[in-house]
């Protein structure tokens, strides 16, 4: 009998190489399928859908065996993306695609800014399957394992059943230990925002500069939301796609506009 086939794993993140989400993501991973890691060489967080254009990338090797190589990117995650498509699947695509696991929360209006997202987002738009996990903790001592059997859970249906085209899943994770999580709930993106300000400050030479802070904002808060899930501890689960077209709005605005 033929021995079957593991499926083939592309890794990425936005905290960069070294990150505890990121190596606990590959331990992980690698229980299921091949792995190939292309990550930012730095932290690249807030970094959205952003590439590197003006100029040249670089990637390094760090690690090479039979079922896992590792590389560091001098880019964004979703150049990592994209150089790691034209490096390694122009023959082969991979099976699944996985951003993270990120230090802090993506739920709601975060995944607009999410470097983490953004390169699940690029890898859907290349028809790869992809998931994005992030985890509500920024402590340095946080448990990235904390939630691995519903890591495993998730990741182990999208490579059963497959994702429609162009959509891909943002998870996002409460930081509770693993027998607090109450299950995983299927959740549309709560409508929230940041109310930005910024400190103003001296540097030593006499000089202004700012410093972003600000208060996160939520409105009408329901069971249906991810931050409903998230705050009641359960891992969210938002099915997203890059299209942003208001399909309500087309009629009303042909109208309006078209005819004149």
């Amino acid at each position: 009998m033929t021995p079957k086939k593991r499926p083939l794993i592309l890794i990425t993140n936005d905290d960069g190489i070294h990150a505890k989400g990121i190596r606990a993501l590959i331990q992980i991973m690698q229980k299921i399928g091949d792995v190939v890691v292309m990550a930012p060489e730095e932290p690249m967080s807030g970094m959205s859908h952003s590439i590197t254009s003006l100029i040249p990338l670089r990637a390094r090797l760090i690690e090479k065996k039979e079922f896992y190589q590792e590389y560091a990117c001098a880019g964004t995650p979703v150049d990592c993306v994209k150089l790691a498509q034209h490096l390694f699947f122009q023959e082969q695509k991979p099976d699944l695609v996985v951003s993270g696991i990120n230090h802090g929360s993506n739920a709601s209006i975060n995944i607009i800014y999410s470097g983490t997202m953004g390169a699940a987002l690029e890898s859907s738009m290349n028809g790869f399957p992809s998931i994005g996990f992030s985890l509500l903790d920024y402590s340095k001592d946080a448990d990235f394992l904390a939630a691995e059997p519903f890591i495993l859970q998730i990741v182990e249906d999208v490579l059963r059943n497959d994702l429609p085209k162009n959509v891909c899943l943002n998870v996002n994770i409460p930081a509770v230990k693993t027998e607090e999580i109450k299950g995983i709930r299927i959740c549309r993106q709560a409508n929230a925002c940041w109310v930005d300000s910024y400190e103003n400050r001296i540097d030593p030479r006499g000089h202004n500069y700012f410093w972003l802070t600000g208060d996160f904002k939520a409105n009408g808060i329901t069971e249906e939301d991810d931050i409903w899930a998230l705050d009641n501890n359960y891992i969210s689960v938002v099915p997203v796609q890059y299209d942003f077209t208001h399909y309500e709005c087309i009629d009303n605005l042909k109208g309006r506009l078209e005819n004149v």
